[in-house]
C-alpha cells in the first residue's frame, strides 16, 4: 500500500514540475536582427526591439535562466547608468530598460540586451510571476571581421592581435571617447 501511495506522490509531483515548466515564459533573443521575441503559455506573444552588444562588448549566447531581478539598479562599471527592470541572467549581463530608445534595433550596449522602459515592465513582471528560459542565438551585426582582415602577416603590414593592421597605420591618433560622449552622441564624431 505505501509503494501504491508513494508512487501516486511521485506522479502528482511529475505533473506539477511538468505544469511549472510549461508556465515558463520563452525569452528568444536574435542578436543578428536585434529582436526579442516573448511567448508564455498564459498566451502573451511580443515581439521587441533590443540592442545587444556592440563591437568589443559582446552579448553572450546560450540558454540562461534568471539569477536575480530589480525594478530599478544602476551599473557599477558604466557611470552609474540606470538599468530598470533588470534581469540578471549571467554574472553582470541582463535584459533591463533603457531611456536610449532611438538605439533600439541596432548594436549599442555593453554586452546587456536592452529594451523599451515600458516593454522591460512588462518582461519583468511576466517573469517575476512565472519564471523564464532565456535563449540568445545568431550573430551581431558587426561583430565578425571580415575574412581579408584575417589574412596572415605579410612584409609591410602592420599586425595587431594577429590581425592586418594597414589601413589604420595612417590614422591620426584621436583620444577616446567617455561613455558621457558616447550617450550624448552615439554615432556621432569626436572633433
Amino acid at each position: 500500500m505505501r509503494f501504491i501511495l508513494a508512487l501516486i506522490v511521485a506522479g502528482v509531483a511529475l505533473v506539477g514540475v511538468q505544469s511549472a515548466a510549461q508556465a515558463t515564459v520563452r525569452v528568444n533573443i536574435d542578436l543578428s536582427t536585434q529582436t526579442m521575441h516573448v511567448s508564455s503559455a498564459s498566451g502573451a506573444d511580443y515581439d521587441w526591439a533590443v540592442s545587444t552588444g556592440r563591437p568589443g562588448h559582446r552579448t553572450p549566447t546560450g540558454v540562461y535562466h534568471p539569477q536575480r531581478m530589480y525594478v530599478m539598479t544602476h551599473s557599477n562599471k558604466y557611470d552609474d547608468a540606470p538599468m530598470p527592470h533588470a534581469i540578471f541572467f549571467t554574472g553582470g549581463y541582463a535584459i533591463h530598460g533603457t531611456y536610449s530608445v532611438a538605439a533600439l534595433g541596432g548594436v549599442a550596449s555593453h554586452g546587456c540586451v536592452r529594451l523599451a522602459p515600458g516593454n522591460a515592465a512588462t518582461l519583468f513582471d511576466m517573469v517575476k510571476h512565472e519564471g523564464a528560459t532565456i535563449i540568445i542565438s545568431g550573430q551581431a551585426p558587426g561583430g565578425e571581421v571580415a575574412s581579408a582582415e584575417r589574412e596572415p602577416h605579410r612584409a609591410g603590414h602592420r599586425m595587431r592581435n594577429g590581425y592586418r593592421e594597414e589601413a589604420l597605420a595612417f590614422a591620426p591618433h584621436h583620444r577616446s571617447r567617455n561613455l558621457q560622449d558616447w550617450v550624448n552622441n552615439p554615432i556621432g564624431n569626436l572633433y
